[in-house]
């Protein structure tokens, strides 16, 4: 891009945002034919991809995150990046935090700081400090530890913390489904 030694400060500041919106559109964009690709050409692709010559892990957390938002719930006035920070969250939750920083007009970082505040707060009410335990050791074949690395891959999110969020949903199903004894009256 070549500017001339002229431009004003307002037509520099205007190209900005508008590069900007372009920026944040492309990552949509780019998140939703990812998706495309691997839902009508999945035996092909990875070759489209390549042949593109985009970095791939980048191209993954677009789609990671164009998945954990159809298109009616996206917010225009939000950037991509915005909903990156939520992306991980159950949609409700989503929803609530870009609502907050849509009303109170957060930058992504804002918003990114008032989510980890309240993530802290509910961790040691206020000390940001939980409580750990050391799990014994398992031993895993390394096939199931490769499909673990990939699914949390998948995810955008470390392996561990892909292990410990699998095991505590499926506990919470697991509990769900189960009829409490304790407040059963005889």
């Amino acid at each position: 891009m070549r500017l001339s030694q002229a431009l004003p400060f307002s037509r520099w500041e205007q190209a900005g945002r508008r590069l900007a919106g372009i920026a944040d559109s492309t990552a949509w964009c780019l998140g939703d034919w990812l998706i495309y690709g691997q839902n009508m050409y999945a035996d092909r692709y990875q070759r489209a991809v390549e042949a593109a010559g985009l970095d791939y892990q980048t191209l993954r957390n677009y789609a990671w995150v164009a998945r954990r938002f159809d298109l009616d719930r996206r917010r225009e006035d939000l950037s991509f990046q915005h909903h990156a920070e939520v992306a991980a969250l159950p949609p409700e939750t989503q929803d609530r935090w870009l609502d907050h920083a849509r009303s109170r007009a957060w930058s992504r970082n804002q918003l990114r700081a008032a989510v980890r505040a309240e993530r802290q707060t509910a961790l040691g009410a206020g000390n940001g400090v939980a409580e750990t335990v050391l799990l014994p050791r398992v031993s895993v074949e390394v096939s199931l530890v490769a499909r673990w690395r990939e699914a949390a891959e998948e995810a955008g999110c470390s392996l561990n913390d892909w292990i410990v969020g699998t095991l505590d949903r499926c506990a919470v199903q697991l509990l769900a489904e189960q009829p409490d004894e304790r407040h059963t009256v005889a």
